[in-house]
């Protein structure tokens, strides 16, 4: 497995690559735009982006995206990419606050696109992005998970973490919550 520094002197922080041998999380970018909407399907839509996306709503956040990573803002956002040519496979994001988050906790949020699901490259990025997290002072990871989303919650819990039940959301929505203590993680290192 390949080490990787996940120091960025000298280096903006939108160009940070993390990289574990098989996949590659790199922050998305305006080019990622067409692969997004060709990978988008009936089950992201549902689980993850609330609607289907359309260029101009795709540009707009990735744009975001951009902007939080040079502000180091909240929000920490993905591509998940495989193989040599690192192909957009699917997205994950972090969030360093949000509803019903406690200090110290990250929310994590990933996706693959159809034809990369079933290889496991979901829980590498799960692991990558947590120790990401870990890195930046993170304390514990959380998935926040549908309950009628059992492959999601299979993802959390090959990636380590446990689960707990936590109440509606704000809006009456109902999550299972998986944690991660990050603590354990050794920051700067993919071990």
């Amino acid at each position: 497995m390949a080490r990787r520094s996940f120091a960025v002197k000298n280096r903006r922080m939108h160009e940070i690559e993390l990289s574990d041998g098989v996949i590659t999380l790199s922050p998305l970018r305006l080019d990622d735009v067409e692969a997004h909407l060709t990978g988008e399907d009936e089950l992201l839509v549902r689980w993850l982006n609330g609607g289907p996306g359309t260029r101009e709503g795709v540009e707009a956040y990735f744009r975001h995206c951009r902007e939080q990573w040079d502000t180091a803002g909240p929000l920490r956002a993905f591509g998940i990419r495989a193989g040599t040519d690192k192909v957009l496979a699917g997205t994950t994001d972090l969030r360093f606050t949000g509803e019903s988050l406690a200090p110290g906790q990250v929310n994590v949020a990933y996706g693959l696109y159809p034809s990369w699901r079933g290889r496991g490259l979901a829980t590498r990025a799960v692991l990558l992005a947590s120790r990401y997290a870990a890195a930046e002072g993170a304390q514990e990871a959380v998935i926040q998970v549908d309950p009628e989303n059992p492959a999601s919650a299979e993802v959390a819990r090959r990636a380590g973490f446990t689960p707990r039940k936590q109440p509606h959301s704000n809006d009456a929505t109902r999550f299972d919550w998986y944690i991660r203590d990050l603590r354990k993680d050794h920051p700067g290192c993919l071990c």
